[in-house]
């Protein structure tokens, strides 16, 4: 099963670490949610580990291999990550299909279109199906609502065929019931072996769908446990600075 393990990491922006010796390891099979108030540094983290910027102290391992040293085209088979918005070129309008495809530039020889197989374009229509958009192959994204494209964006993320994904508020512009279909997405990955670390900004939806969950305060991991001791914990309270649980109580009473 995948591994990912992160060892003492520290890295941020312009020199100055931003997330401070954070610890975790994510094992195919579970969900690892990462929670904390607004610029705490969990997207910082992630794309970290995702190699997006540098790290200035420890190291990131998949599968006991330094990720550092595995080369690009290799890691994009092993971690995938949906950012929060996607990434450059997105919406010049191409099409779903375009765009999910782009997520088998790890599998092909060649460029990205130059070398689209017919197993290519099969695992595409397999992805597309799977977040809940078949029909809409050949639809601009452009057209696409804001939930839409965060769908394109999660399937062009398992077009990569990936044992580890990272997921930036994976949520974001989901409906409910959109939410409740990504949930099952999830588990059906986690199922299949697949790992995955997720930054959730909806607390109740990361409790939903994760089996740990790792607390962030000003950069630092503050506590890590499973989901049901963390939504209960009092180091909840104290990341957020209020009592979450009595704040979910109120909400939840509307539905008494």
């Amino acid at each position: 099963m995948a591994e990912l393990r992160i060892e003492k990491l520290s890295c941020g922006y312009g020199g100055a670490d931003i997330v401070k010796n954070v610890s975790l390891t994510v094992k195919g099979g579970e969900t690892v949610a990462i929670a904390g108030p607004n610029g705490c540094g969990k997207t910082t983290l992630l794309r970290a580990v995702c190699g997006l910027i540098p790290t200035t102290v420890g190291g990131v391992f998949i599968d006991g291999s330094a990720a550092a040293d595995i080369p690009p085209k290799e890691r994009a088979k092993k971690i995938a990550m949906l950012s929060q918005t996607g990434a450059g070129g997105d919406y010049f309008g191409y099409t779903v299909m375009n765009t999910v495809l782009m997520g088998r530039y790890s599998r092909q020889k060649g460029s990205v279109f130059s070398e689209t197989s017919r197993e290519d374009i099969a695992a595409a229509e397999r992805c597309i199906a799977e977040v809940g958009l078949g029909g809409l192959e050949d639809r601009s994204i452009t057209e696409l609502s804001g939930g839409q494209l965060q769908r394109v964006f999660l399937a062009r993320a398992f077009a990569q065929e990936p044992e580890i994904l990272l997921l930036d508020e994976p949520a974001n512009h989901l409906d409910i019931k959109s939410q409740s279909e990504l949930s099952g997405i999830l588990k059906r990955f986690t199922d299949s072996g697949g790992a995955v670390l997720g930054v959730f900004h909806d607390i109740s939806f990361a409790a939903a769908v994760s089996d740990r969950i790792l607390l962030m305060k000003d950069g630092e991991a503050v506590s890590c446990g499973r989901t049901e001791d963390i939504v209960g914990s009092k180091e909840l309270s104290e990341v957020f600075d209020t009592d979450v649980s009595a704040y979910m109580k109120k909400i939840l009473k509307i539905w008494e």
